[in-house]
């Protein structure tokens, strides 16, 4: 093992990315430098509530400094093209013919937008645009980010205003009707709702949503660490299957309990007197699911109070049993996923550590002493 001290990934500052996006705009499409506009869609990470925002949970988020932007400008008709600085083949389409979904395509989230945007009615005109994200794809909710990017930018071309709740609607119609992922409401809801240094709680099942303050605490460093696993979609991973398995949970624990069927059961219409009662009538898998769910409830309640205490060591240890129920209740999470995160629990200096997302591929975070930097790279990297 070497005794120097591993690279960190150079960022470039956001106002030169800003000012990158829209000569890259006025070169490509010719569009005049009055007439360019910029959107910036922060990314997340979601210290506590992982995978209990689709059954309506108690989650948190929280934005970090680096973006996603998109440069824009309408079309004079209803056309639309996008080109990124991060995948070489542009996407291009008419609002009149949206092409159907297409796995592995970058443009699949700016036709799902138009799409969504198109069922409350047409749109009269497109975008140019160019976007650029220089972080690694995965775990920071890039999807969402993008998503209310051009969310935001088909609606200001078009003088259609949408609230922050609209548009959370809007991501959720985006992701179950074109992209086919049966997701919750924590990323849009973070992206749009987060402030800095406040731990954003959001309840899942009435969209009430808080900031909540750090209290006094020693220094700590949120660190954000790449896996080098990458994928293109959450769909087709196991993603969708969990979602499902934590339905029939709470199907079978209110038929146990003799309650009325309900359409859509999830696991926010079950007591959690009704789990410790009639849990163990449970087939394993979905046992475990449910565990999970009723546990990281109880790690957000608590973690919201120790935030708010400043006690940011017990917040770690949260995050990280909160990462161990991700992978052995849950069961997410790719092996490179779960080694990276079981290598950052084990390492001194560091509070708290789990996955940044659903743990099938991308980033984990950690919560570090801002002192061990040094000794948390070298342990990743040996």
């Amino acid at each position: 093992m070497t005794n120097e001290t591993p690279p960190v990934r150079t960022i470039t500052p956001e106002s030169e990315r800003v000012e990158r996006v829209k000569e890259q705009l006025q070169a490509r499409f010719g569009v005049a430098a009055d007439d360019v506009r910029v959107v910036r869609a922060p990314l997340r990470i979601c210290p506590l509530g992982a995978h209990i925002d689709h059954q309506l949970g108690v989650v948190t988020g929280m934005t970090i400094d680096q973006s996603l932007l998109l440069a824009f400008a309408p079309t004079a008709d209803r056309s639309v093209q996008v080109e990124s600085l991060n995948f070489a083949a542009p996407t291009r389409f008419t609002l009149d013919h949206i092409p159907p979904y297409t796995k592995g395509d970058w443009g699949n989230y700016i036709r799902g937008a138009a799409l969504a945007l198109q069922k409350d009615g047409p749109l009269a005109h497109g975008i140019v645009g160019v976007v650029d994200s220089e972080m690694p794809v995965g775990g920071l909710s890039s999807s969402a980010a993008v998503t209310i990017a051009y969310l935001l930018a088909l609606q200001t071309v078009n003088h259609m205003p949408r609230t922050p709740l609209e548009n959370v609607a809007l991501v959720t119609r985006t992701e179950h009707d074109y992209i086919g992922l049966n997701n919750g409401i924590l990323d849009q809801t973070s992206i749009l709702f987060s402030r800095p240094g406040a731990l954003t709680r959001i309840d899942c099942a009435d969209r009430a949503i808080t900031q909540v303050q750090q209290g006094d605490a020693p220094d700590c460093d949120l660190m954000i660490i790449y896996s080098g696993v990458t994928a293109s979609s959450l769909v087709g991973t196991g993603y969708n299957n969990r979602v499902a398995e934590c339905q029939e949970a709470a199907r079978l624990l209110l038929a146990y309990d003799d309650q009325p069927a309900v359409e859509d059961p999830r696991l926010r219409l079950v007591a959690p007197q009704l789990f410790e009662q009639h849990g163990e009538r449970l087939p394993e898998a979905l046992y475990k699911r449910a565990a999970h769910y009723f546990s990281e409830m109880e790690r957000v309640q608590e973690g919201v109070a120790v935030w708010q205490a400043g006690d940011m060591a017990r917040f770690g240890q949260l995050m990280t049993a909160s990462g161990a129920s991700s992978v052995y209740q849950y069961e997410c999470g790719s092996p490179p996923m779960i080694t990276l995160y079981q290598t950052l629990a084990d390492t001194p200096g560091v509070h708290g550590a789990r996955f940044s997302g659903a743990g099938f591929r991308g980033n984990c975070i950690a919560l570090i002493d801002p002192a061990a930097r040094a000794e948390v790279a070298q342990a990743i990297h040996a």
